[in-house]
């Protein structure tokens, strides 16, 4: 029995960071220090999912979230199936709904969707009878790479109450601002956005952050620099001059970084775009917490489906 075994979310399912307070967002990362020690032995294994079975749903095409949900889940001991929806009847025309229901027919204990439209996940919630984890839906929420971010911090900083973290790059597309900026917040962590015009959500003042236009004056001070991939994919119509350009004015260099806080560190939710809103000496220099955050991507997922599995039946 692990000392943080006794905690549990309110809700069955984990769908964003919104809804979620503060000491249900401490609990998930107190857990997850537990299973970065377990990860870094090489036994590995625990037996909470023993009998479980895990399917990861992904509508959208992922290696990092994906592949560390599927060793989270074979670390905890459950049977874990991915399905590519690539190949699926998805593409012959069944619905959400429909898939849903087929899914549901075979019985799994916990389902993780990735999906590209917002809200997609929560609507396939409410139709299935197991547990379900948001491993990202359109440009709503991404509450474990909030998590993981939130956890790598933690680790480096040894609090996040009262640091500033400046979010860099397309906020407009970006389910990881969102989700970063609504767990920052409840933290006590002051929030700031970096973005030119055209890439900034109509009205993300609202979710109390500081707006700027400029890496200058948006980094001034920041102990933390999260930069957000271009998100070219999402894009219809022009957003940026040129890539080029775009990196000129808000891709972080070494330049750009001595604005930020002279202890300030670096991250990325990757995949990174080098040379378009990262330079590589950046991105692998001293400052970089890059990596830490996909191995610390595995130990917060494993606390959250180890925190699920107590919700379901006979747990």
């Amino acid at each position: 029995m692990h000392a943080a075994s006794a905690f549990t979310l309110s809700g069955r399912d984990l769908l964003g960071i919104e809804g979620l307070i503060a000491s249900e967002i401490t609990g998930l990362l107190d857990l997850a220090e537990e299973f970065v020690e377990l990860n870094r032995q090489i036994e590995k294994k625990r037996t909470t999912l023993r009998g479980r079975t895990q399917i990861n749903l992904f509508f959208e095409a992922s290696t990092r979230t994906q592949s560390s949900f599927e060793i989270a889940g074979k670390r905890l001991g459950a049977d874990v199936m991915n399905m590519s929806v690539g190949s699926s009847s998805v593409k012959k025309g069944e619905t959400l709904i429909d898939t849903a229901i087929t899914l549901n027919a075979m019985h799994p204990d916990i389902l993780v969707v990735r999906h590209h439209a917002s809200g997609a996940v929560a609507l396939l919630a409410r139709k299935v009878d197991c547990c379900v984890v948001n491993a990202g839906d359109g440009a709503h929420e991404h509450p474990t790479q909030a998590l993981l971010d939130a956890l790598t911090i933690r680790r480096n900083k040894g609090r996040i109450a009262g640091l500033t973290v400046a979010i860099c790059g397309d906020v407009l597309h970006s389910r990881v601002a969102r989700s970063n900026i609504i767990l920052l917040h409840t933290l006590g962590a002051k929030v700031r956005v970096v973005a030119p015009s055209t890439l900034l959500p109509a009205g993300i003042e609202s979710l109390g952050v500081e707006v700027f236009r400029t890496m200058e004056e948006g980094l001034k001070d920041a102990d933390i620099v999260m930069m957000l991939r271009l998100q070219r994919e999402r894009m219809a119509g022009s957003f940026i001059p040129s890539v080029k350009e775009y990196f000129h004015y808000f891709g972080l260099d070494e330049l750009k970084l001595r604005h930020a806080a002279p202890d300030a560190l670096v991250m990325h939710p990757g995949p990174m775009n080098r040379g378009v809103e990262i330079d590589s000496a950046v991105a692998d220099g001293p400052r970089s917490l890059i990596r830490e955050q996909v191995e610390m991507g595995v130990a917060v997922r494993m606390a959250v489906l180890d925190t699920l599995a107590r919700k379901l039946p006979n747990a």
